[in-house]
């Protein structure tokens, strides 16, 4: 007769399914997909062009659509300014410009600066940040026989009363009109003037000089949207950035500050705030960049009606259906694949480490027994991917400032098609 279990061993065993049971449904569930169909679409296009190295593809029909929807947005009562290092190549902000209609730029470095001058003579340019005055003398001295007027056409950016003395030294020695333009700090705390009585002795310094000409302020405020959403902080930092500006704005006013006949420019914004401003506060122009191609770190509700349309596509050199780890750690390889499907297989892409994530197809993941690799970076994934060697994978960068510029040439998508290549900017900050 079959002995009748005890009450004990009944809980125990009871207990043991439970933890099973419990542990069952911990363990990650199976991902992964081929690719869809755009991205299948994509992929047939850079085959059919002949790229087979990591590309920088530009969607230009979603940069198109992203372009109206921003200038739709800004509806004309506000300029817009484009922001030149996030949108690093000429013929990409050539696009832009002809689909916006504006010849407004922020640059922020001295070779774009003078590569701009040359090539794009009829731009006009404020300095997104303030740059050492041997910068500013450097550009005088290299100026190209293009016909950009920089008296004119050209805003140099000052923070600080010590550097508006150094620009107005310039000014002096070479005898050279400079117009400027203050920066302000609307809660970023990152610099610029942050207090009134500091731009009152920086208006003061620029009166003693006729060479040189105040032309606007400048307050960034893409710190507000960093703001936790608690109790009302971001909406107070919000009011508390167009209250200074309005500030700054108004002390400015009052001071006799040698001014241009024409509209000041009071600018404000960059893409993760262009949408706060409608033109009732004092700054009269918004700067808008890497929203033109929605990177992954705007992905906000401020920017949720554009679409990404940037994006590096890389090919597959080496496919595993069986993941094995480096000599020591196999044993601890064959547990993470035997408890998480997505660990069984291997797919190793043609460069990697990149400011990016993977899109398409679904469900890779980096190794983090391996780690990264700007050579043969290793992915991971269940195999439902069907990935093979010369495949493509697709990341979407989390930027557009920098990242656009690490693939030589930019692959122009079109209708179904590659149908340019566009050189970008030399990589500089």
């Amino acid at each position: 007769m079959t002995p009748i279990m005890s009450r004990r061993q009944f809980l125990g065993a009871t207990g043991l399914v439970a933890t099973g049971v419990g542990l069952t449904a911990l363990r990650p569930a199976e991902q992964g997909a081929v690719h869809a169909a755009y991205f299948a679409t994509l992929s047939k296009a850079l085959t059919s062009a002949g790229l087979a190295m990591p590309t920088l593809v530009l969607d230009i029909e979603r940069l198109r659509a992203n372009a109206a929807r921003v200038t739709a947005n800004i509806g004309g009562r506000m300029a817009l300014r484009l922001v030149n290092k996030s949108l690093p190549c000429l013929s990409l902000l050539d696009e832009l410009s002809k689909l916006t209609g504006t010849q407004r730029q922020m640059v922020f470095s001295l070779p774009y600066l003078q590569l701009l001058s040359k090539d794009r003579p009829d731009s006009d340019v404020l300095m997104g940040k303030p740059l050492p005055v041997a910068a500013a003398a450097r550009f005088y001295q290299t100026l190209s026989p293009s016909g950009f007027d920089p008296a004119r056409q050209l805003q140099w950016l000052v923070d600080t009363p010590e550097r508006l003395a150094e620009y107005r030294q310039l000014a002096r020695e070479r005898q050279q009109p400079m117009r400027l333009n203050f920066e302000i700090d609307v809660g970023l705390h990152r610099g610029g003037a942050a207090d009134v009585d500091t731009l009152t002795t920086m208006a003061r310094l620029l009166n003693d000089e006729p060479l040189l000409q105040w032309s606007g302020l400048m307050g960034y405020d893409a710190h507000t949207e960093k703001i936790p959403e608690v109790m009302g902080q971001r909406q107070r930092a919000r009011q508390h950035a167009l209250d200074t500006y309005r500030q700054y704005h108004e002390a400015m006013q009052s001071l006799s500050t040698r001014a241009p006949a024409g509209p000041l420019t009071l600018n404000t914004a960059g893409s993760p705030t262009y949408r706060l401003h409608d033109g009732s506060g004092a700054a009269n122009e918004v700067s808008v960049g890497s929203a033109m191609v929605k990177a992954s770190d705007f992905d906000t509700p401020l920017l949720s009606d554009l679409t990404a349309a940037a994006f590096i596509a890389t090919p597959v050199l080496k496919t595993s259906t069986t993941f094995t780890p480096p000599y020591g750690v196999e044993w601890l390889g064959r547990a993470a694949a035997a408890w998480n499907p997505n660990q069984r297989g291997a797919v190793f892409i043609h460069g990697g480490n990149w400011l990016a994530n993977p899109v398409s197809p679904e469900g890779l993941e980096p190794s983090g027994l391996i780690g990264k690799s700007s050579n043969q970076q290793i992915f991971l994934g269940s195999g439902r991917q069907q990935l093979h060697p010369d495949d493509f994978v697709f990341f979407r960068p989390t930027q557009s400032e920098a990242v656009l510029q690490q693939f030589g040439d930019i692959a122009v998508f079109e209708k179904g098609r590659i149908t340019a290549q566009w050189p970008v900017f030399p990589a500089r900050v």
